[in-house]
């Protein structure tokens, strides 16, 4: 029976914070959407692609589309089977080439055929150009190719789908800023707690390490590297994140270094407390505002180093499919408008929605109740 006594449990510190984030809806709902965008772009092989999702020939069956999406997975793919099958596999004498199940189709409807293909929503590679049969470059929007498929946002110079390789790029993009983003973390975080915690000698060498770290050129350095080995995304990752940490860490060694004077630090350090515990359960949780609001941020910084890196010719080897160097081929043929109309607005879109969680999240860490951000 109840006596007015029971009470709901009142809201942790972090409970309250998310839910005041929710309340804003702009960084709420771009959330929402980046977030749900990002996670639909590891099923892409499955529904944009070339390859078909199901095939029937003869009484088997094959799932090319089934075999990209497995290999799309960082640790399955090790393990997965190639996705190859040429066109000789289905019945075309003498083809070694890949078969393309779009005309597939097509030849087994006219012939009156049992077989069948199933396709994916949208059945257009990000890569497939015009040395296969009905792709045609500078397609407008909706336009339809040689084969009758129509290309929702067109083709570019060299007949490949704008729309597949838009969504690939996406992921690229998106998967290797929050890389960086938190390998800087791993990286900054503990070297800027130890500056600002033990100071003296470590922080002095470190800072006159990080000056002279942070003075070297980058993009020399990204020239210097790409002219001798081909780049790579692990190797752009591994580049960027070595100059991209600094920042992190400055912040926290400032962090550490107000904290560590607060009277609970001296507390704990006068009951004998061990170091470690210090830093890892008092430190770092009153350190973690900064932090998290400036993660979203970090993001963009990656989204904007790879496009740019790519509209310069020196980030992925092609024919990887990239925003930057989308950009750069609507900036050389800028009578075929959507080539450069399509790449910014997507850009432009990304790092808005990226901005909005910034500051949604900056504004929930915020203290003040009043916020303009609704």
């Amino acid at each position: 029976m109840s006596n007015g006594s029971d009470q709901s449990k009142p809201l942790t510190i972090n409970q309250r914070r998310w839910r005041k984030f929710k309340g804003l809806r702009r960084g709420y709902y771009s959330l929402v959407i980046l977030m749900g965008a990002y996670l639909l772009s590891f099923l892409l092989p499955l529904l944009i692609n070339s390859k078909a999702l199901m095939v029937s020939y003869n009484g088997e069956w094959y799932s090319p589309a089934g075999r990209d999406f497995l290999k799309s997975l960082p640790l399955v793919s090790l393990v997965a089977p190639p996705s190859f099958y040429s066109g000789e596999t289905f019945g075309s004498a003498g083809d070694q080439a890949e078969a393309n199940y779009r005309l597939l189709q097509q030849q087994w409807d006219e012939q009156g055929s049992d077989n069948w293909i199933m396709m994916p929503p949208y059945p257009f590679g990000p890569n497939e150009d015009i040395t296969l049969a009905g792709n045609e470059k500078f397609l407008a929007p909706f336009e339809a190719d040689g084969n009758g498929f129509a290309r929702w946002l067109g083709t570019d110079d060299r007949g490949r789908d704008v729309l597949a390789r838009m969504a690939y790029g996406f992921q690229v993009s998106m998967t290797f800023a929050l890389l960086i983003a938190i390998l800087e973390y791993l990286i900054g975080i503990p070297i800027g707690a130890m500056m600002g915690f033990f100071g003296r000698w470590f922080d002095l060498l470190m800072q006159r390490f990080m000056e002279i770290w942070s003075a070297l050129p980058f993009l020399f350095l990204i020239i210097i590297i790409v002219s001798f080995v081909e780049p790579t995304f692990s190797l752009l990752v591994f580049l960027l994140v070595i100059f991209s940490w600094l920042g992190i860490a400055t912040q926290m060694r400032a962090q550490f270094y107000r904290e560590r004077s607060r009277d609970y630090v001296a507390a704990a350090v006068s009951i004998g407390v061990s170091t470690p515990t210090i830093i890892v359960k008092h430190i770092l949780p009153n350190t973690l505002v900064p932090i998290i609001t400036f993660f979203p941020f970090a993001v963009v910084g990656g989204i904007t180093a790879l496009v740019s890196l790519d509209y310069l010719g020196f980030g992925l080897p092609p024919p990887t499919a990239s925003w930057g160097q989308m950009i750069g081929v609507g900036l050389s043929n800028l009578r075929q408008y959507w080539l450069v109309l399509v790449p910014f607005s997507a850009l432009f879109a990304t790092l808005t929605l990226v901005v909005f969680i910034g500051e949604g999240i900056r504004e929930a860490f915020d203290p003040k109740v009043f916020s303009r951000l609704r």
